[in-house]
Parts: C-alpha cells; structure tokens; sequence
C-alpha cells in the first residue's frame, strides 16, 4: 500500500513538474531579450508598442549613462558562449561594427529591409542603422553670445576658450566615436594636435554628455561637445542652452544612428526577427523623431508629413564611412586617454 501511494506521488509530482516545464516553455517563446542602450525614457515607449502589437514580452537591460553602451557591449562579449540577448538596439554604431567583426552577430534580411540605404547598413546584413543624433557645440546663451559662439572643431582651440570647454569621457559614449571621426578625416598627426590643443587649453572630461551640458547649463563651464538629444533635454528643462552643429572645417557634422542587429546564438530567433522587423519598420523612426530625443531618420521621405519633420533635420550630415571610423576607434580611446587626462 505505502508502495502504491509513493508511485502515485511520483507520478503526481512528475506532471506538476512536466506542466512547470511545459508553461516555462510556453513563456519563453512568447519572449524576447533586447541589450538597449538608448535613453530608458526614449526606448520604453517604444518598447510598450512593440508589446502590445505582438504579444511578445520584452525583457530589457539598459545601460548607465555613465559606461553607455561599452557596459552591454563587453556583457555581450562576455556572453558568446552562452548568449542572453537576441537584440542589440544601440544608441550608436561604431561598437556594434566591433561586434560584427568579432562574430558575435547574426545576419538579418527581411522584405522590410529590402531597400534600407545601403550608407546605414552592413554589407553583409549584420546591422542596420536608424534614427540619428548630430554631434553638436552646445554654449550657455548668457554667457555666450550667438555670433561669437564656436561653430567648428578648430575655433574651441582658440585661446579665448581657455578653461571655458568641458567634454565626456572618450572611453564611454559617443564621445569616443567622435574623437576616431577626427582620426579618420584628418590623420593621427592632425588629430594629436588638436587633442594635445584641448589639453593646453584646459579641457576638462566628466562623465558623460548629460554631465557636460549640466555643466554648461550651470555656468560651470561655457561650452561643450555633445549630442543633440542632451540640448533638446536641456532647453525642455529651461536651461539657458543652445547649439551649433559640430563642423569639422568645412566637412559637415557627424551624425550617429542607433543600429539594431540580432546577437547570434540567441535563446529567441524567431521573436528577435520580430522585432527587427519592428525597429526598422519606419514607425520607430517616426516614434524616435517625435521623441524627446528627436532623431532625425534615415529614411526621411517616409515622415515629411510630421509636423516637426524640418525643426530637428541635421543640416550637411558629414558623408563619412562609418567602418573607416571604427577602424579608428581603438586607437583614438587610446591616445585621446593618454593626452587628455
């Protein structure tokens, strides 16, 4: 009888466990797993949408301000024998070109991605790129009058900007990718001048663009090198802050999208494709223009009739490949480290 009774319990047991089993399954297919960098603020929304139109759950892991982006690109690294993610939406490109070279990506193709310009997409369909911010100077207008403003890299040089700059941290954020933009337009010779011209002229590094143009805000500082998402944040708050585009001489500003590609091995595929499709569908790119954020898209005609379409487009988007810039990448958080600290 006691022999009847325990079999009866281990079959018992066996059907919780295998309906445990069975729902965890079910859960997990209904799943996706994303390493986001954009602003929490700006990529919740979005994330909400995506959600209530499919029915797959997204876990997210975000990134501080501070290690923005490098953090949730070395977990990746971390992870490649065993990855979490099945989608890497960065806020920026030129470490996502480093994961692509490293393995650690997966191709992607899709009907919504058929004719994605060609200038914001891996040849081999690693990554596709969306949604740009520019590089901007950002001043404070009471202490910074409008004409006497800088308006390219070399004016910050001038000696009247003396311990008036303040700038991230190249080693996080898209500080670093700007500084290897300048490696790859003006040399290594070139671009140590100017960095060695910052340091003598007193540049100070904090972490951060939101940190830099607090400072500016402040009266801390005077002007600063960041994003336009961090102005638009600043005069939303009712700072006195404004910007001019970043200009490299007469090279245009650098603008740098967010990319969106598949980490490869991950536990979702199918959901991932999901929501690459998602991303890069156009409704995001509208979503992210209307923003606080305000990124200007990539595919512009597919949004003129947004009110805000003309407020927020990046005049004279510097033309730069963005590969030739991540080839740079590691020597400029280098050198720019050993000179500007």
């Amino acid at each position: 009888m006691v022999f009847l009774r325990r079999i009866v319990f281990i079959a018992i047991l066996a059907a919780i466990t295998g309906s445990l089993g069975s729902c965890r399954k079910s859960s997990s297919a209904e799943e996706v797993v994303v390493y986001c960098s954009v602003d929490q603020a700006v990529a919740e929304p979005i994330i909400a949408r995506f959600e209530k139109q499919t029915g797959i759950k997204v876990l997210t892991r975000f990134d501080t301000e501070a290690s923005k982006t490098v953090g949730l690109v070395q977990k990746i690294r971390a992870e490649k024998d065993n990855p979490h993610a099945d989608v890497f939406w960065s806020s920026e490109i030129f470490y996502t070109i480093h994961l692509d070279r490293e393995g650690l990506l997966k191709p992607f193709e899709s009907e919504t991605v058929k004719n994605w310009p060609t200038t914001f997409m891996d040849q081999e369909k690693q990554w596709y790129a969306l949604a740009l911010r520019g590089r901007v100077i950002a001043y404070n207008t009471n202490k910074v009058p409008e004409d006497e403003s800088p308006s390219c890299l070399e004016d910050v040089l001038d000696e009247k900007w003396k311990n008036r700059v303040v700038m991230a941290r190249p080693q996080f954020g898209t500080t670093g990718g700007d500084i290897a933009s300048w490696f790859a337009l003006y040399g290594r010779e070139k671009t140590e001048e100017i960095l060695r011209g910052l340091k003598a002229n007193g540049v100070r590094i904090v972490d951060g663009n939101s940190t830099a143009v607090r400072m500016v805000a402040t009266g801390q500082a005077d002007v600063c090198f960041t994003d336009t998402d961090d102005v638009y944040a600043a005069k939303r708050n009712g700072w006195p802050v404004e910007m001019k585009m970043l200009r490299r001489a007469d090279k245009g500003t650098l603008t740098i999208p967010n990319t969106a590609a598949m980490i490869k091995g991950g536990p979702h595929p199918q959901n991932a494709k999901i929501l690459m499709d998602f991303l890069l569908g156009g409704q995001v790119e509208k979503m992210l223009l209307q923003s606080d954020s305000h990124n200007w898209p990539v595919v512009p005609e597919n949004h003129t009739d947004i009110e805000m379409y003309n407020e927020y487009k990046i005049p004279e988007p510097l033309k730069i490949d963005y590969t030739l810039v991540a080839d740079n990448l590691e020597y400029a958080l280098q050198n720019a480290g050993e000179i500007l600290d």
